[in-house]
Formats: structure tokens, sequence, C-alpha cells
């Protein structure tokens, strides 16, 4: 498989989107580049050198990021990591054994293509593949 080309961004699942804006925006002195609703979830993204920090607030009471938070409280929720394909990485993945969420990929941010590693496979960690836009 050909390895990541780069961190894309960290995904921090947060309570309230405004006032997580506002801690990146006024206290670390960063932008909130754009925001984006996503299906169940309201996105804010921070740009930080080459990567973004996307802030991840969940529309509804019972989504993943709403679950998620019940659980294990705010913050880290995954790393995403840029590929050439995300087709080809889940088919090489699913031919060593890692434990896949997400078979095929599915549409993301931006209209990228991305798929779920399962954390059991990644350590614990929720890991997203993220095709590269192909005008990018």
């Amino acid at each position: 498989m050909t390895g990541p080309s780069k961190i894309k961004h960290i995904g921090m699942a947060v309570s309230d989107l405004e006032s997580a804006k506002r801690f990146y925006e006024e206290s670390l002195g960063l932008n909130v580049e754009r925001e984006e609703t996503l299906g169940e979830m309201k996105i804010a993204f921070v740009p930080v050198g080459e990567v973004n920090i996307e802030l991840i607030q969940s529309t509804t009471e019972d989504g993943v990021i709403a679950k998620f938070i019940a659980k294990r409280g705010e913050g880290v929720h995954h790393i995403a990591y840029e590929v050439e394909d995300v087709s080809s990485s889940l088919e090489e993945l699913k031919a060593r054994g890692v434990k896949l969420v997400d078979e095929t990929p599915r549409e993301g941010a931006g209209g990228t293509a991305v798929a779920f590693v399962h954390p059991k496979s990644a350590h614990g960690v929720l890991t997203e593949l993220v095709g590269r836009k192909r005008n990018a």
C-alpha cells in the first residue's frame, strides 16, 4: 500500500461548536476558515499549517458525535490521513486483515471520498482515509 501522504485533519468532538470556535479564535489566535453541515454534523474547519482541526458538533441527540461525547467526553474523535486512492487503500488493508468500518468509500466533507478504519485495528484510534480532490 502506498502510505498516507500527510495528516489531513484531526477531528475534535465538541458539544458546543460556537464555544469551541471562540476558544480557537480568541485564545489560540486561529481562524475558522469555513463551516459545513454533513449529515448529522456541523463542522468548522480551523487550519493550522497544512493540517485542519475539524470541530464537529452533532445536530441530533443520537448522532455519532453525540454518542461519542456521552461515552468519552469531548476531545479527539479521529485522525485523518490523505491517501491517493481510498478504494485501493481499503482493498489493501482488508487483504492484510485490518478491521474496517467502511468497506467502500463514502462522501466526506468538501466532497472528498472517505472511509474509516476500526479503532480495534489502529490501537484505539479511529482512523480516516481521505482521498485527494481530483482538482487539488
